[in-house]
Order: C-alpha cells, then sequence, then structure tokens
C-alpha cells in the first residue's frame, strides 16, 4: 500500500506508475465519469485524469481534505480548494461505484445461481483511527447490495460506549431483504429484529452462541456435525436462538471442509495462539474443520446447499473486504454528509479492488508485471 500511495502524489519519477495503474481500470472510465454527471465542467483540474488522481489521493493514502489540496497543488495536478474537493468527492459517488463493480465481476466474483428474488445484502464494518495523537476513533456499518456493489447504508458511530460493536440493530431491514453476514454478527437479538422487520439472515455460526432443538433442549453441536466425515458432505438440522423469552426458528446448514482448507483454519489457530499467548480449545479445533451458517429461510424456499452457496458468494469478497478494512482502518473520514461518505467508501473500495488486481496480474502477466502497450495497440517500436 506504500507504494500504491507513492504512485499517487504526481512525482515525475513515479508517472509511469500512474499510467500502468490508469490501465488497470475499465476501458470507459473517462466517459463514465460524464455520464454519471460527476464532471460536468472540469474548471481547476486540467482533465478527468488529474481529477480522479487527486480523489484516490484523498482517500487511498488517508490524507485529509487540506493536506490533499496541498499536496495536488505541489504535484502540478491542481488548483483546488478544499471545499470545492469535498463537493467533486460528492459528485463522483455515481461515478466510482459502476467502476467498483466492472472490477469486482473482472475478478471472478460473480453469481452463478439462479438470480435470487430476494434483495441480497453483503454487511460488515470496521474502525477508523483519524491521524494525530489525539484523533477520533470511530466505527462504521455499511451495507452492500449484491452483486451490483451498491452502498444501500453508511454507519458511523463512535467507538466508545455502550452498543457499539458490530451487530445487526445498526442496519435499517426491508420486507424481503436477506442478509449475508459474517459471524462478528450472529447475536440471537439482531436475528430476531431482522426477522421482526420482515427480513431473512444467512450469517456465519459463532459457535458460542447456544442453538435449540424442536424440544427446546440444548442442540449438541459437535455431534451432529461428526456426522459429515468426508468433505464436501452438506447437513442441515432444524435448530432455533433465544433472544430473552423470544425463540428465533431456522436452520444450521454445515459442510465438511477439504483437508486443505482445514489445514489452513489449523494454522490461523497456531498463529492466534502464538500471538496471544493462550491455549485454543480442542472443541474450536474441531469446529474449524466445517462451515457452519444459521439462516432463518425455510427449506421450502432455498436447499442447505442453495444457502451455502449465498455465504460463499459473500465469501468471495471477504478478500477485498480485508484489503478495504486495511485501507479504511487509517485517514479522515467524511463526516460532513451521507453522500460524501458513499463515495469515500466507494474510492476506498476501488483502490482496494486495483490493489488487488495489480496484484493478482502481476504474479501472472510477465516479469515486469503488467502488459506491454505495443501489444495492446498491436504496434512496436522499431
Amino acid at each position: 500500500m506504500v507504494a500504491f500511495s507513492r504512485t499517487l502524489l504526481g512525482m515525475n519519477a513515479l508517472d509511469e506508475d500512474w499510467k500502468i495503474l490508469v490501465g488497470l481500470l475499465p476501458p470507459s472510465w473517462q466517459g463514465a465519469a460524464r455520464l454519471s454527471g460527476a464532471v460536468e465542467r472540469l474548471r481547476e483540474f486540467p482533465s478527468v485524469e488529474a481529477l480522479l488522481r487527486v480523489l484516490l489521493m484523498h482517500v487511498g493514502c488517508g490524507y485529509s481534505l487540506r493536506e490533499t489540496t496541498v499536496r495536488a497543488r505541489a504535484a502540478g495536478l491542481a488548483e483546488v480548494s478544499d471545499v470545492t474537493l469535498l463537493n467533486r468527492l460528492r459528485q463522483a459517488e455515481s461515478w466510482l461505484q459502476p467502476l467498483c463493480q466492472a472490477l469486482l465481476v473482472e475478478s471472478g466474483v460473480r453469481w452463478s445461481g439462479t438470480p435470487s428474488r430476494r434483495r441480497l445484502r453483503a454487511l460488515d464494518g470496521t474502525v477508523i483511527k483519524e491521524p494525530g495523537p489525539t484523533g477520533s476513533h470511530w466505527r462504521i456499518h455499511y451495507s452492500l447490495r449484491l452483486p451490483e456493489l451498491t452502498c444501500d447504508q453508511l454507519v458511523i458511530a463512535s467507538r466508545k460506549g455502550a452498543q457499539t460493536a458490530e451487530n445487526l440493530e445498526r442496519f435499517l431491514v426491508a420486507a424481503g431483504d436477506l442478509l449475508l453476514a459474517d459471524r462478528g454478527y450472529c447475536h440471537p437479538a439482531g436475528v430476531a429484529r431482522v426477522r421482526g422487520q420482515g427480513g431473512d439472515i444467512i450469517v456465519r455460526l459463532n459457535s458460542s452462541v447456544p442453538l435449540f432443538a424442536a424440544d427446546d433442549q440444548p442442540f449438541r453441536l459437535l455431534p451432529q456435525l461428526r456426522k459429515l466425515p468426508r468433505a464436501g458432505q452438506v447437513g442441515q438440522w432444524e435448530v432455533a436462538m433465544h433472544a430473552g423469552p423470544e425463540r428465533v426458528e431456522g436452520r444450521l446448514c454445515a459442510l465438511r471442509k477439504s483437508q486443505q482448507a482445514i489445514a489452513a483454519a489449523e494454522r490461523q489457530l497456531d498463529r492466534r495462539e502464538h500471538k496471544n499467548q493462550i491455549r485454543v480449545r480442542p472443541e474450536t479445533r474441531e469446529y474449524g474443520h466445517y462451515v457452519m451458517v444459521f439462516t432463518t429461510l425455510p427449506a421450502t424456499e432455498m436447499s442447505a446447499a442453495e444457502v451455502l452457496e449465498h455465504y460463499r458468494f459473500r465469501w468471495q469478497i471477504e478478500l477485498v473486504f480485508k484489503r478495504l478494512k486495511s485501507l479504511l482502518a487509517l485517514g479522515h473520514l467524511p463526516k460532513h454528509d451521507a453522500r460524501s461518505s458513499r463515495a469515500w467508501l466507494y474510492g476506498k473500495l476501488l483502490v482496494a479492488l486495483l490493489t488487488q488486481k495489480l496484484v493478482r496480474l502481476g504474479g501472472s502477466f510477465s516479469p515486469w508485471g503488467y502488459e506491454l502497450e505495443s501489444h495492446r495497440s498491436g504496434q512496436s517500436v522499431a
């Protein structure tokens, strides 16, 4: 990410790096800027390319609006005020979102099942520490519509105080929504709230959350999972969660991992033990042999295999989420309005997707890590 940040700064020695980076964008990226309304008149910017470079300096490098304008002026990219740059960021929302969508599809992340009748929403969140010794800590929660990657909700909250951790209560839910979430959101109270608002959820099970059988006796999780001895074997069980006095009906859908995936999970637990100087419980290691998902969807609507396929689709973008979180964790968060915050999130997501593509192509194209310009244009230099 350091090299990526330097590429954006406008130094002459790095101009060729910027050209390589621009070459990773979808071919119609400049035309999309005008079609989206992000660029009606350039005014302070000499080109659409300069505008994008300055915007990515702000969101990708974590600079404040004021620092970005100073650096853009020093690099000869633009003479612009921080207020003008904020307005440009707001206008860029409808430009950056389709660029992110195109890069995600290009990376191979696409829905391969039958078209969902539901509105699919992937939920995630992270903590941001703004620069400086007195920088504020914020927790952001965001919801991305899939597969189009439209941000339909972004919540900014203080990290301090009660009810600041990841929880489903942060999100507005409409009837028919299908939420896809990782185990950090596996809380019975939040699941009950989603159902109460007419939505459904597919969430990675946190093994510490107790499940109950039809007779309301505790559901014995490990003995049931052991009935799946072969890799790829799928099982499902009718279970429920208790949210206070309320019983939330659902299904546990589970899949045994391959030996390679099990070994990777074991290594991750080994690293946790070493880093935190703790002993991981044997049952925790055994849980790592399975993918366990809780859903409120009835079996008549979606089979266990389809439920797991939906979760796999969300997991496909997990690497993007992880890279996005590393970018979100640092920088100045625009708290001015929802529009600028969404555009800032799309800018971060665009940088994450470009970084992922750069890494992917660097290992597959050639020793120099990119496709030759002469090859793309069909020309050569004598």
